[in-house]
Parts: structure tokens; sequence; C-alpha cells
């Protein structure tokens, strides 16, 4: 059965939207036209998501509050779905001994614990990459507009690529102090059986155990993963997919159908994500450690895992994982800005004029 246009519209948040007279002005800022509409799934009757009819001012509000949505649907979403994967690789870290390889691994889990433990810690995952993401993205393009500000239009050009990583890990500091709770939590399930189900009763046996401040044991070492991820994140994909549109498209990008665009949003995503994967995994490795054994110390991670492991264990799944994760999360996102009239992130940067040249402008030579 056809969904009608009102229900159809009705799974766009409406909070992003307001009245052209209620809405405030920012100088400078670029109103962008609604996107066409999104068709999803093929035969006769494709499923197709109304596009909004009202527009969404660039650096607005209502800019920021979308791609804080698209950011929780972003990170939440994918982080979930790969659960299982997250959980084999954290008992790899934790027990190498009995967790060898990717494939016994899996094989331990299904004999002890059954299908439905593939997804233990599910719900804290959820909740923790949600926050995170929402500050992730959203922070991210606050700050990448106010740097940007900052230096100038010829500078912010210039040095585009520095604006993306002082950008990310002013973000990323940020989106850590949300999470951290929540990856405690999560790490002490997924590798503890028997210390609880889940967040409900992991929370409070957590914070029993190490107190409320023992929730963020974790966060200097989770800035360590994260902060590197998250540059190598934003920075490398901005740069491949300038770098695809330059070089290997040869439309500009406005001229391409928003599902091609897309397309390079993931396959950007995911080519970020393997270099994501190598430079944050020393740091993974050590909140699970950290995490997992009440007491520990970045020392004692050293000694037990050796500079050797701390770089390679769990690193093939990790680089499969975050490959994946990256270039979903990247679809997803761009997928959400699409979908309430926003353009998809990246592409060729025009040059600003030069000083000579608005100087000749002004003269009208």
């Amino acid at each position: 059965m056809a969904l009608s246009d009102r229900s159809r519209e009705s799974l766009l948040p409406s909070f992003l939207y307001s009245t052209a007279a209620a809405r405030p002005s920012f100088s400078g800022a670029t109103r962008f036209p609604a996107a066409a509409p999104v068709v999803v799934g093929g035969g006769d009757a494709p499923f197709t998501i109304q596009a909004p009819k009202e527009k969404i001012e660039m650096y607005s509000p209502a800019f920021y509050a979308a791609c804080t949505a698209g950011g929780i649907a972003s990170c939440g979403l994918t982080h979930t779905a790969v659960t299982p994967l997250d959980l084999v690789k954290c008992n790899m870290q934790i027990d190498p001994a009995k967790y060898k390889s990717i494939t016994s691994g899996f094989g331990v889990l299904a004999k002890e614990q059954g299908v439905r433990g593939f997804f233990r810690g599910w719900v804290p995952t959820l909740l923790g990459y949600s926050a995170q993401g929402a500050c992730k993205f959203g922070f991210y393009e606050f700050f990448k507009k106010y740097y940007s500000d900052i230096a100038g239009p010829e500078y912010a050009h210039k040095y585009k690529t520095l604006i993306y990583l002082a950008g990310s890990a002013s973000a990323e500091v940020i989106a850590d102090v949300a999470l951290c709770p929540f990856e405690a939590v999560k790490v002490r399930v997924q590798t503890q059986p028997g210390f609880a189900r889940g967040l409900g009763d992991g929370l409070p046996k957590f914070i029993k155990s190490e107190g409320a401040l023992g929730l963020y044991k974790g966060i200097v070492p989770l800035w360590g993963r994260q902060i590197p991820y998250t540059m190598m994140k934003f920075a490398s994909f901005e740069t491949i997919v300038e770098l695809i549109y330059k070089h290997a498209v040869p439309i500009p990008k406005s001229d391409c159908s928003k599902e091609f665009q897309l397309g390079i949003s993931f396959a950007g995503g995911y080519i970020a994500g393997v270099f994501c994967a190598i430079v944050s995994h020393p740091a993974d490795n050590l909140v699970s450690f950290l995490n997992n054994a009440k007491g520990a110390t970045v020392g004692d991670a050293v000694k037990k895992l050796g500079l050797w492991g701390l770089f390679t264990r769990g690193l093939p799944l990790r680089i499969v994982m975050i490959g994946t994760l990256t270039g979903a999360q990247w679809g997803i996102y761009d997928a959400f800005k699409v979908m309430v009239g926003l353009p998809t992130t990246g592409g060729v940067t025009p040059a600003p004029p030069s000083a000579s040249d608005e100087k000749l402008k002004a003269t009208g030579a």
C-alpha cells in the first residue's frame, strides 16, 4: 500500500523547519533549494521520500540541528549493526589465548552464549555512539565554519586540510565525553560473562564497583583512540571525495545525481575508514584492556600486550569493521542531509578571488 504524502513527509523531523518569518537571518548564509525526492526500492511503485518544501539555511541553527540528527542516525545505527564484530574484537584483545582468530572467536561465542550472545552490549553501544555521533558531526560542521571564518577565505582554502583536522579534533573531544561512560559499561558487559546483561544492570554495578568517576577512567586512551581516528576520518574523507570529483568524475558534482553522490560518499568513507583503523588501533587495544581490568594501568597493558601486540592484535578484523562502518556512516549521514534538502559533504572547493583580483574588480579593470 502506497504511503500518503503526509505519511512520507512525517518521516522528516519537523523540528528542523520553521517559517521564514520566524527563522533568524545569518549574514553570509547560503540557502539551498529543497532536494529532489529520494527514491528507495524498485518495482512499479517505489517508496519515495518527499523532499521538504521549506529550505534550510546553511550554518543556521536548523542546519546544525540537521547535521546533529544525521550524526545520531549515522553512528548509532552502524555501530549497533556491527556489535557482533565488535564483541569478537574486544574479546580477542582481552583474551587472545581463548579467542585466537575471528573465526574461532565467533565459534567460542556461539558455543558458550548462543546466537543472542552476539548482540550482548547493544544498548550501551546504541546510546553511546548515538550521543557521540550527534556531537561528532554537529560540532564538526560548527568548528569547520568557525575556524574557516577565523582564517578568512584565502587562508581557509589554502589550509583547508588543517581546518578539517582542527574542526574534527575539537568535535571529538566533546563527543568522547558523551561516549565514555557507555563505552566503559559496554566493554565490561562484553568481556566479562556474568557481569551484567546490559546497560540497565551494568551501569549500577560499575558505579558501585569503581565509583562514578570510574566511568571516565578510560577517557584519556579513548581520546587517544578517537581523536586521531576522527581527524583521519574527516580530513581524509574530504580530501578523497575532492580528488574523486576532480580527477575521476568527468562532470561537475552539481550535475551528478544524488544517488551517484551518495555512492561517492560511501566509497570515500570506506577508504578513509581503512586509514582510521590503522591510526587508532593501539589506543583501541588500551581502551579495551583498561575497561576490562579493575585498577589496570597503561603500563600494565603495554607489559602484557607488548608494543607489537598493541599495534596488531585484532587489527585485520578492525580494518574490515571500521572500513565498512565509516563508509556506511558517511553514506547514511549524507543521505539524511539529502533527505532534508542539504548538499552532500565534500567536493571540489573553488579558490577564492585573490587580493589582486579584488583590486582589479574594484577599479573596474
